[in-house]
């Protein structure tokens, strides 16, 4: 009998080890962009896929570039202006498809007397120089043809930014919900422009480290699957997805569902329209823009190979 229990425990054992799945160790920052990743992993969808998919939060930057850089983690989703800047200091990584851009969730807030992005010149504007926040506020400078010179930068972070400005002690502010909501406190404030009229700017992307991918090739396309299913679910059943969201992000349901507002999910369809290089603002085209702007403030100082960190190969392989 004794003989026979050991062996049912030892079968046990090796079913469940069998039928675990490929282990990938997957790492983001709070922010509702990668939410679905977690209805992937609730509804089975990585499961399915024969994926054990650890999903893990890390706030700062610098540790989990490092932990993507050193493998301690396998994949990140992370802002694409960003990643191009770990990818040109040497993390091995590829870009393997788009989760969400920002439509309205980021923006820049001023006080009443500005009323166009001209109007900036010469005012103190509070802004976090190590974040996205600098790639937006750079891009929209460029669109209006302004000169970031002509600007009184603030360094700080793009919550402290908002409540700067509310308080009246700035005249603007690069940043995001809830401050933009918020900017009415002040009198005359307003959301001078939002990420809404900066379409492709902000966009977070999946990626993998390159050595894992070489290890496990047939990962990527099946992330892209998991992810594919979970943006096609939630978009029919978005106030279940956003309690999926909030409760694995320690958040309440109607905060994640206000954050989700301000962003426009990327599935199948529209990651295949993005990674085309035919078409205007295709990823490609980002992360170059990205490029030129790092290289400019000194952040990247050599070439780097957009072919190299993205390919198409995964969101077109149904």
């Amino acid at each position: 009998m004794k003989r026979i229990i050991l062996l049912a425990c030892a079968l046990v054992l090796f079913a469940s080890t069998a039928f675990a799945g490929t282990p990938v160790k997957v790492a983001h920052a709070t922010w509702v962009g990668y939410g679905p990743l977690y209805i992937a992993k609730d509804l089975g969808y990585f499961a399915e896929e024969g994926l054990d998919v650890d999903i893990v939060i890390i706030e700062d930057e610098a540790q989990y570039a490092a932990a993507l850089a050193s493998g301690n983690i396998d994949g990140l989703g992370n802002v694409l202006d960003r990643e191009v800047i770990h990818f040109a200091k040497g993390t091995p990584e590829v870009v393997v498809f788009a989760m969400d851009e920002s439509s309205g969730g980021d923006g820049v807030i001023s006080s009443a007397e500005i009323k166009t992005v001209a109007d900036l010149k010469g005012k103190t504007v509070g802004l976090d120089k190590s974040s996205t926040s600098y790639f937006f506020f750079l891009s929209l400078l460029a669109k209006y043809g302004v000169d970031e010179k002509d600007i009184n930068i603030t360094e700080m972070g793009a919550s402290d930014a908002g409540a700067a400005f509310v308080a009246g002690r700035i005249d603007g502010a690069v940043t995001w919900e809830p401050w933009l909501t918020n900017a009415g406190e002040r009198e005359g404030g307003h959301v001078l422009v939002s990420s809404k009229e900066m379409p492709k700017t902000i966009v977070d992307v999946f990626v993998l480290n390159a050595d894992f991918v070489k290890a496990h090739p047939e990962v990527p396309a099946k992330m892209t699957r998991c992810w594919n299913k979970a943006i096609a679910w939630y978009e029919q059943n978005a106030d279940e997805g956003n309690e999926i969201m909030a409760k694995a992000m320690g958040l309440e349901t109607q905060e994640m569902a206000d954050m989700a507002s301000g962003v426009t999910f990327i599935g199948g369809a529209d990651n295949k329209v993005f990674f085309d290089k035919s078409k205007e603002n295709s990823i490609f085209e980002v992360a170059e823009r990205a490029i030129t702007f790092w290289k400019s403030k000194g952040i990247i100082t050599k070439d780097v190979s957009v072919d190299t960190l993205i390919t198409p190969e995964y969101v077109n392989a149904d």
